[in-house]
């Protein structure tokens, strides 16, 4: 026990601060991507994160310009608040890219994910699936004797608690779509 009763690494003004420099602060940060659609760019795009180590949460690819063949990327990410400015610098360079905008720190947005859930029961079990399923708004998208298919939209974290809750039950499958964001206002 130390004259002080301080313990080493407790701050930061120390001289021997044994803190782990890896541990930073994480954040999670949606980006929306405008780029050309064409063959190779998504490629290049995920290639940016795989060949720097950085991992994708989510990711979703849709054209949303036809007459000027734009396509948005919208790609949900983690990591330090240098490791986010850095990723959103790299994806500015690439060729194919004409916009990037962090939704996270842009101001309000708006994230919805579509998913199913395979649920298998009978009984209780099958009764209480569909309860749950209707509290979270989810649609019976297909059904037989033995198992349901669900359909719910929401956040993120919406179908987290949907599927924690279906896996006692009988959660058999499940499929998402990846995060899909936009601004709001104007």
């Amino acid at each position: 026990m130390s004259a002080l009763n301080l313990k080493k690494g407790a701050t930061s003004h120390s001289a021997y601060d044994l803190r782990d420099p890896h541990l930073e602060h994480r954040e999670t940060h949606t980006l929306a991507v405008l780029v050309d659609n064409e063959a190779g760019v998504l490629a290049r795009v995920i290639g940016l994160f795989a060949g720097r180590g950085y991992n994708i949460d989510s990711l979703t690819v849709a054209e949303v310009d036809h007459e000027g063949h734009l396509s948005r990327i919208t790609v949900v990410t983690r990591g330090t608040p240098a490791v986010i400015e850095q990723i959103k610098a790299q994806l500015g360079r690439l060729v194919p890219v004409h916009k990037v905008n962090d939704l996270t720190v842009e101001g309000p947005s708006v994230e919805r994910e579509l998913s199913l859930f395979k649920v298998a029961g009978t009984g209780d079990k099958r009764v209480e699936a569909l309860r749950l399923a209707d509290i979270f708004r989810a649609n019976v998208v297909d059904s037989t004797l033995e198992s349901f298919v669900f359909e719910i939209t929401g956040t993120p974290e919406k179908i987290d608690a949907f599927a924690d809750l279906m896996r006692p039950l009988g959660l058999i499958d499940v499929a998402r779509t990846g995060v899909a964001a936009l601004s709001r206002g104007t």
